[in-house]
């Protein structure tokens, strides 16, 4: 139970600071730090680049040996035992003489199939080292390729920013809000249009929809069932909660992006946060906007957000703000002060 509270009161920690926790980091990105340079692995196959070594070459076989038999025993017949072991050790000498003079006919044979198993073993080696050495070649190939694309788009980014280019001021606010680090489960998605004649950016931001925020005040030990179970939170202490998420969600993508926007590109920003949903009464998918503000970034830069109120920074930019957003009530967008 106390991990279950410790959890939830850290997940609530981080929702509840989502303004603050953009404050101290530097939104600008150095678009050259996202030059990419080639790192190739190490080819996997560096066996197949060493000879196989050679076989043990067949010696030849001993030539045999005539081994004389050895006198006979006894004292009769001795002339005739001697003659029969002579005429047996020679006829074992012929056998093992024909043997030999057979694996001396042999041996050239065996010796030069050795050497041309060994010859077709080294030719598969070769075919294998060629072939993945070519794999290898070619996946190396296509790291390079990707890696000079990446870098010459990333160079006509960067040029195009110099100009002012409108694909290239949304892409480059896709980057940076793409840098932005949530809460781990909190989803945000952004989509951006920029006028170049009136610089203004117009920015919606899509933020997790209600149903995915825990309305759990605490978690507790039920003695009679044994059992851990969720306290909620009250009605009205689960909508302020998520109508600061927005009212932070709108304040931080505006500090967001104007900071990162160094060059000035962006003079004003007409803004929306809101979410898709599920509309109850259809069931079908819906967008409800939650907040709308337009704002210049001369006003927006005079604002200290380390010291601010939400609540109160938005009605000072005149900000149009659902009163109900965690019941899907949508804010007039219509009738928002535009900078």
């Amino acid at each position: 139970m106390e991990q279950l509270n410790s959890e939830l009161a850290a997940l609530y920690d981080r929702v509840d600071s989502l303004l603050e926790a953009t404050l101290d980091v530097d939104d600008y990105v150095d678009l050259d730090k996202l030059r990419r340079t080639v790192k190739h692995p190490p080819f996997e196959r560096e066996k197949l680049k060493r000879p196989l070594s050679a076989p043990q070459p067949i010696p030849e076989p001993a030539p045999p040996v005539f081994q004389p038999p050895a006198p006979p025993t006894g004292l009769f017949g001795r002339k005739q035992k001697m003659a029969e072991a002579q005429a047996q050790a020679e006829a074992d000498f012929a056998q093992a003489r024909a043997q030999w003079e057979e694996e001396m006919r042999l041996l050239p044979g065996r010796r030069e199939k050795l050497a041309a198993r060994h010859e077709a073993a080294e030719e598969t080696r070769k075919r294998a080292l060629a072939a993945e050495l070519s794999r290898y070649e070619a996946e190396c190939a296509e790291r390079e390729k990707e890696v000079a694309e990446h870098n010459a788009d990333l160079d006509q980014l960067i040029a195009n920013l110099g100009y002012g280019s409108v694909e290239a001021v949304q892409e480059y606010v896709g980057i940076v809000l793409a840098n932005s680090v949530y809460p781990e489960g909190f989803t945000v998605e952004h989509e951006a249009q920029f006028d170049p004649e009136t610089a203004e950016l117009s920015l919606r931001v899509l933020i997790p929809e209600p149903s995915t925020i825990p309305t759990i005040k605490a978690y507790r030990y039920v003695k009679a069932s044994d059992e851990i179970t969720p306290v909620a939170l009250s009605q009205k202490d689960a909508k302020d909660r998520y109508l600061g998420i927005v009212q932070q969600m709108a304040l931080r993508s505006l500090h967001e992006v104007f900071e990162a926007d160094r060059r000035g590109l962006i003079q004003s920003i007409s803004l929306e946060v809101g979410a898709q949903t599920i509309d109850p009464a259809t069931g079908k998918g819906i967008y409800v906007p939650f907040l709308a503000v337009s704002t210049s970034r001369e006003v927006f830069s005079d604002i200290d957000l380390s010291a601010v109120v939400p609540a109160a920074t938005l009605e000072y930019l005149g900000a149009s703000v659902s009163k109900n957003p965690l019941g899907l009530v949508a804010a007039n967008t219509e009738g928002v002060r535009r900078s």
